[in-house]
């Protein structure tokens, strides 16, 4: 993708303050699993400097989604992460195309990070 040096904020943080922060970007005020905020266009994209953006996760709410998964909490932290950040660099997924697309890079990126150990 053309990203090798760049940079990125990760926040690891709670239900509370992401529903805030959800609400407060016209979403829906109430906890998500990962919210992604893009630096490479709109308002300002020519002061970013080397940064993509900055990826929040809700620890809460990935470890509720963990549970019902039944996977470890890091795994699915580096899964939000990697959705994260496909979503900084322009992925979406509100065609069901799209999502097939995002979920197999998704998956793709998780197995390499998985092989390198």
């Amino acid at each position: 993708m053309g990203f090798l040096d760049e940079e990125l904020s990760i926040t690891l943080t709670s239900d509370d303050s992401i529903a805030e922060l959800a609400g407060r970007y016209g979403r829906p005020r109430r906890p998500t699993d990962v919210l992604a905020f893009s630096m490479l266009d709109g308002e300002g994209a020519e002061f970013r400097g080397g940064c993509l953006g900055d990826v929040l996760i809700s620890v809460e709410t990935a470890a509720r989604q963990a549970a019902e998964l039944r996977v470890e909490l890091i795994d699915e932290l580096r899964t939000l992460l990697i959705h994260g950040v496909l979503h900084l660099v322009g992925m979406d997924h509100s065609t069901p195309a799209q999502a097939r697309a995002m979920r197999g890079l998704e998956d793709h990126l998780l197995w390499e990070l998985t092989r390198a150990g």
